[in-house]
């Protein structure tokens, strides 16, 4: 059974990063590595504890172009992580507006969801009650993809 273990993403500035994550979103710096020679950049590696395990990972990479995700809704791209009741996200709203940081919410459904972006743009999710996956494969998914693809809307194939 897969599980995720940690996402990975870029960031410009890495003092500006470590704070945010360690102060605001209140994960521990728990180890740091660096080097000289990932596709040619010199590279600073920031990991973060998940508190119900996984890591969230910060990689700051010495002159390397800024992606362009201008054109893309800005949370198109975007990391969620759950509190246990949705009475937390009452913390989260307090502990953004002490920090000075914008957030927007949004209602779907099951479950309610704070989002806000670090200081890259990376846009943050906390999200109450936490995901319940589907057990098991599902035909209504696939036949979902099957139509997209089929209806020409998807990236074509080679």
């Amino acid at each position: 059974m897969l599980k995720l273990d940690h996402v990975v993403f870029p960031v410009r500035d890495a003092g500006a990063s470590l704070a945010f994550y360690r102060d605001v979103v209140g994960l521990e710096l728990v180890e740091a590595h660096e080097g000289d020679d990932w596709g040619d950049y010199a590279w600073l590696m920031m990991i973060f504890a998940l508190p119900g395990g996984g890591e969230i990972v910060l990689v700051e990479l010495k002159g390397a172009p800024t992606p362009l995700y201008r054109d893309l809704p800005k949370d198109a791209r975007h990391y969620a992580m759950s509190a246990d009741t949705v009475a937390e996200l009452g913390d989260w709203r307090m502990r953004l507006r002490e920090a000075g940081v914008r957030y927007w919410e949004e209602d779907h459904g099951a479950q309610q969801s704070i989002y806000f972006q670090d200081p890259d743009g990376v846009v943050l999710e906390v999200t109450a009650p936490p995901s319940r996956p589907a057990s098991g494969a599902s035909e209504r998914a696939r036949a979902t993809v099957r139509r997209w693809i089929g209806d020409g809307r998807g990236a074509a194939h080679p």
